[in-house]
C-alpha cells in the first residue's frame, strides 16, 4: 500500500534523514588505505546509536534463506554492487567502497548510499562516482507532482548510458517511511510498468546503482553481497527524497 506522509511522518523522516547525512559526510574522515569494513561499521553504529535511533540493516531478513544481515552497513568493495557485509577486508588506495545505511528513529526510516575513493583512484573510478551521483540529481528533478515512477527511472537510466555505462536491473530502489521498504519500487530504468503518478507526501529512496561494464550481476555464497559478473567497477548513490509541491526534500543530504 503507499501512502501519503504527514507533516509529523516528514518532520520525524527528516530527523532519522540528518543523522544518516551527518555520518556520510563524516566517514570520509576516516576512510584511507589500511581501515577495515568491519571499523567503517562500527564508526556508523556508533554514531546512529548517539543520536538517538537504530540501525535499520543489522538484522534484516535475507534472500532465498540467507541469514540475516549482521551489520549496520553494507560496505561493497569495487565490483561489489550493494550488499557487502563488512568483516577484516582492508581497503587500499585505489578502490571505491559503497557505504548504504539506514536508521530508524522514532519509528521512522532514512536510507542513502554513497560511494567513496580510498587514497588516489582512478580517473575511471573517480568519474563513474561522479556520474552514478549525478544520475540520482537527474532522476529526482522528475520527482515532482503530475510525474511517474517512470520519469525518475527513465531520467536516470539516460544519464547512465549517455556516459557509456549500464545501470543494474535486479535491484531497485522503493517506498520508505515506518518500514525501511515500502511501496512503489523504483527501478532506474524504464519497464513497461509507469508507476504511480507523484503527488505531495511521497516518500522514496532513489539509488542508482551503476557499472562501468555490463550490468549483469551474481550473489556470492554467502547470500547478500551483490557483485558485477565482469569484476568491473560499480558505485552506488541513494537518499531518501519527500515529494512536495515543488521540488522534493532529500531528508539524508545536507
Amino acid at each position: 500500500m503507499i501512502y501519503k506522509k504527514s507533516q509529523y511522518e516528514i518532520d520525524m523522516m527528516k530527523a532519522a534523514g540528518s543523522i544518516l547525512a551527518e555520518l556520510l559526510e563524516r566517514l570520509p574522515e576516516i576512510i584511507e588505505p589500511g581501515i577495515t569494513t568491519k571499523a567503517l561499521d562500527k564508526f556508523a553504529e556508533d554514531v546512529i546509536i548517539k543520536n538517538g535511533a537504530l540501525p535499520s540493516f543489522k538484522g534484516q531478513p535475507g534472500f532465498y534463506g540467507a541469514p540475516k544481515f549482521p551489520a549496520s552497513v553494507c560496505a561493497s568493495v569495487n565490483d561489489e554492487v550493494i550488499h557487502g557485509i563488512p568483516g577484516h577486508r582492508i581497503l587500499k588506495n585505489g578502490d571505491i567502497v559503497s557505504i548504504d545505511v539506514g536508521c530508524s528513529y522514532k519509528g521512522y526510516q532514512g536510507d542513502a548510499a554513497r560511494t567513496y575513493v580510498v587514497g588516489e583512484c582512478s580517473d575511471e573510478a573517480s568519474r563513474l562516482v561522479t556520474v552514478t551521483r549525478e544520475c540520482f540529481f537527474e532522476g529526482i528533478k522528475n520527482a515532482v507532482p503530475g510525474k511517474r515512477v517512470i520519469d525518475v527511472s527513465g531520467a536516470v537510466q539516460d544519464h547512465a548510458e549517455s556516459n557509456g555505462y549500464s545501470v543494474v536491473r535486479e535491484f531497485t530502489g522503493h517506498g520508505i517511511g515506518r518500514e525501511l521498504h515500502e511501496e512503489p519500487e523504483v527501478p532506474n530504468y524504464r519497464t513497461k510498468i509507469r508507476g504511480i503518478m507523484f503527488i505531495p507526501g511521497i516518500a522514496i529512496a532513489v539509488e542508482p546503482m551503476i557499472c562501468i561494464g555490463s550490468c549483469e550481476t551474481k550473489i556470492d555464497a554467502n547470500g547478500w553481497t551483490v557483485r558485477t559478473k565482469d569484476g568491473k567497477l560499480s558505485a552506488h548513490y541513494e537518499n531518501t527524497i519527500v515529494v512536495t509541491d515543488g521540488e522534493p526534500i532529500i531528508t539524508t543530504l545536507i
